[in-house]
């Protein structure tokens, strides 16, 4: 078994020592973080996804491999800086105003940031100026929204009309979830995407950053 694939293992048992050993051991006999990130870490969490996807395990399990992965990219991400090597792309995401759930939305957060995007968490209860600030000043390239109330599905146009305003829309992806948002209204409202898991998340963003 090749460090790769036992580095995705050890990410997919959380066991978070045995991530940073093996991150440690790669980087010692000389490979690149970025294919440590590329080839272990990101398979490795991808896996994760698709098993959550199957209901072969559930969301502790994904905590914890999301735990151990944040400990093997900590490691990287120093090197990875100095080398310059840039994210896949930047993402403002959050839970729209008036709504306080957040666990679907944390987990969306975990896996992109798994697959390579660097993930800036507004977290819940965000108003729809801030959406767009922040995706403004951060110079990011999609817009994640979560709502997990038929009373808040409303805030999310408010966003992409701030985005219109703001003659940003088209420049920044608008990607909206949560149980009661469906593709359809993605269309009313003019989203770019509806995405109905994490996984459909990260296909979705790898396409509007050019990775698929």
């Amino acid at each position: 078994m090749d460090i790769f694939q036992q580095i995705g293992d050890s990410l997919q048992n959380g066991d978070t020592d045995g991530v940073q050993t093996l991150v440690r051991s790669a980087l010692d006999t000389g490979v690149k973080p970025l294919e440590i990130l590329n080839s272990g870490l990101i398979p490795g969490m991808n896996r994760v996804g698709e098993k959550f996807r199957a209901h072969e395990i559930f969301l502790p399990d994904v905590l914890l491999a999301a735990r151990a992965m944040h400990c093997g990219i900590d490691l990287l991400k120093p090197l990875m800086i100095k080398e310059g090597i840039p994210n896949l792309g930047k993402i403002v995401i959050g839970t729209v105003r008036g709504d306080l759930h957040d666990i679907g939305k944390n987990l969306v957060a975990i896996l992109l940031k798994g697959a390579g995007f660097e993930i800036i968490d507004l977290g819940h209860d965000v108003p729809p100026e801030k959406f767009i600030k922040t995706a403004m000043s951060e110079k990011a390239n999609i817009i994640g929204m979560s709502a997990l109330l038929t009373t808040t599905m409303p805030v999310m146009k408010k966003v992409v009309d701030l985005a219109r305003a703001e003659g940003i829309y088209g420049k920044v992806r608008i990607m909206i979830g949560g149980a009661p948002v469906t593709a359809e209204y993605a269309r009313q409202i003019g989203a770019d995407a509806y995405c109905f898991d994490g996984m459909k998340a990260v296909d979705t963003a790898r396409q509007f950053v050019g990775q698929n």
